[in-house]
């Protein structure tokens, strides 16, 4: 007998994306759309009981950098782990394309100091099967993910193919190269681009420690860019800054707003420097949106943090000349070394050998690191510091550091809040998060792969905010759903997916909400090159399903691939008829 539908979910606690009060329903799957929401009367060739478990759309996460693991993988984890239905990439203004055979080091080059992606991993990974950016789009249509895919044209990638070495310096573009920057702009988001994105902070720099080729692009450079976008009648625009003089940055990011009438976000957070800023930069904000600007800011809702390990980027003896003489070893050999007596007392009793820099501030940095555990907790309290430890337990600090990493037979982590964190609380965060005009972003997910594991974010939303903070106000669920489906998916022109109504995407979660949790971090050696990268996952989702096709089980892939690129904005679908 034929059965009706592909696919029913049975009686869950549907939280649809719109924010309205959950509710008890069958959902309906057809052709990869939601057939029908309701009592369903018709069979479906595959059924799932969800009564009791938690229904939500797809989570859509507009900041990732999955630009070179797309092209070479067909599992976007670690976000898919986390409910991810749809993600962006291409944002920071980094990125693969457009890119000149004799630019690839260097573009490589960049990804590596900016996101954290070792260079021997992308060199692998990368097969260059494209030079424009529309062929980039042309490759990764020819292949199949457990998630949907949309991507951005990055500015750097842009700037060094239009200008060359002067755009690499950072000189300024002429007339001539912003109408060719424009024009290939128009031409990206006509094939497909979701939009475009470029990066004017410090922190972006090339393996090399370069700054970042478009870190003092002029205001007449980005415009021209955007009125690109303009005439193509379609793209949003996607910025980092420093924000060192905020009215005057963001002025600028207004001015090409109102010129282009292209939608413009922008990464906020609160940072240590000044603490304050992201008070001003909301209100700018909310000023330009009730003028009518399409402006977003895109906020997260934990710390942005670090992480330290013997197996990571960096850890707080990574400067120690002691520790220096045993870091080529096999893990394994360098924690039997630093077990040994006179090793440890050597090495806790010398100073780092880098005078100054990251690695010798923020890797020693007690008074506001803490101890990464086997249940993370993104908002620990000034006395579980390390610091606060050492103190109470009458060692040092590096002493108790040390522990920690060789604990886990060395696989031991240290947590540091970098942004988000400056007073010792989320806070700052929740403000952001409840500010009418900010949608959840910033993951990072793909990327920052020896330092920062922040994919999670959508499960550390959904839980922390929604159910297990102490320490001050929470989200009802319906909100926070909506925040991270139908806003973040609107925010890039998504209209297709991101709620639970006939017509939309069939993008689902099916989660086992009491029980939801994360895991801590771990590292995986699985990138090309044998690569490796910080991952986290989840328990809890029971499953999730992407276009109709279940692609995650109790947390483990299926095997089903039903996701695609996608190609540019997507508009509302019409509604089916109800069973």
């Amino acid at each position: 007998m034929e059965r009706a539908y592909d696919l029913v979910v049975r009686g869950g606690t549907v939280a649809d994306g719109t924010g309205a009060p959950v509710y008890e329903a069958d959902i309906a799957v057809k052709d990869g759309r939601i057939a029908a929401v309701g009592e369903i009367r018709g069979r479906g060739a595959e059924e799932i009981d969800a009564r009791g478990r938690l229904v939500t759309p797809g989570f859509v996460d507009i900041h990732t950098h999955y630009d070179g693991q797309a092209t070479w993988d067909a599992h976007m984890q670690p976000s898919s782990w986390h409910g991810v239905t749809t993600v962006v990439m291409g944002n920071c203004g980094v990125g693969f394309a457009p890119c000149r055979p004799e630019d690839h080091d260097r573009l490589i080059r960049l990804m590596e100091g900016v996101e954290d992606i070792p260079f021997p991993v992308l060199t692998q990974g990368l097969a260059w099967n494209w030079e424009s950016f529309p062929d980039y789009l042309d490759a990764l249509s020819q292949r199949r993910f457990d998630v949907d895919i949309g991507a951005q044209l990055p500015h750097a990638a842009l700037r060094v193919y239009v200008m060359g070495e002067r755009g690499a310096a950072r000189e300024a573009a002429t007339a001539a190269d912003i109408t060719a920057m424009a024009r290939l702009a128009q031409e990206a988001v006509a094939a497909g681009a979701l939009g475009f994105s470029t990066s004017r902070t410090l922190n972006h720099r090339t393996s090399d420690g370069q700054p970042t080729p478009t870190l003092t692009a002029g205001e007449d450079e980005l415009t021209g860019i955007a009125m690109g976008l303009a005439r193509a009648g379609r793209g949003v625009l996607q910025v980092v800054s420093d924000f060192a003089d905020p009215e005057a940055e963001f002025a600028m990011f207004r001015r090409i707003v109102e010129a282009s009438g292209r939608p413009l976000s922008f990464s906020l957070t609160q940072a240590p420097k000044a603490p304050q800023a992201w008070r001003r930069l909301l209100d700018a904000l909310t000023e330009a949106t009730g003028a009518g600007l399409p402006m977003k800011a895109q906020v997260c809702g934990r710390p942005v943090g670090i992480l330290f390990g013997l197996e990571l980027t960096l850890n707080p003896f990574s400067q120690h000349p002691a520790y220096q003489a045993l870091a080529h070893l096999p893990l394994a050999e360098r924690v039997a070394r630093l077990r040994d007596p006179q090793v440890r007392a050597a090495l806790l009793g010398e100073g780092a050998s880098a005078a100054s820099g990251f690695a010798a501030s923020a890797a020693r940095n007690w008074d506001n690191m803490y101890l990464m555990g086997e249940v993370p907790d993104y908002e620990p309290r000034p006395n579980q510091t390390i610091a606060a430890q050492a103190q109470k337990a009458g060692v040092s600090p590096e002493a108790l550091a040390l522990d920690q990493l060789l604990s886990n037979d060395g696989r031991g982590m240290l947590y540091l809040p970098f942004l988000n964190y400056a007073e010792g609380s989320l806070a700052p965060s929740y403000e952001m998060l409840g500010h009418p005009d900010a949608v959840p972003g910033l993951s990072d997910g793909g990327a920052h792969v020896g330092m920062i594991c922040d994919g999670s974010f959508p499960t550390s939303n959904l839980t922390h905010w929604t159910r297990d903070r102490t320490r001050g106000p929470r989200f009802d669920l319906e909100a926070m759903v909506r925040m991270q489906t139908r806003d973040t998916a609107r925010a890039v022109g998504l209209y297709d997916r991101g709620m639970l109504a006939p017509g939309y995407r069939a993008d689902l979660n099916i989660i086992d909400y009491e029980n939801l949790a994360l895991e801590a971090p771990s590292v995986a050696y699985d990138l090309p090159a044998g690569g490796r990268r910080l991952i986290q996952r989840a328990r809890g989702y029971l499953a999730t399903i992407v276009a109709g096709e279940i692609t995650q089980r109790d947390g483990e892939p299926t095997g089903a691939l039903p996701g695609r690129l996608l190609r540019g904005a997507q508009g509302a679908p019409v509604a089916m008829a109800a069973e």
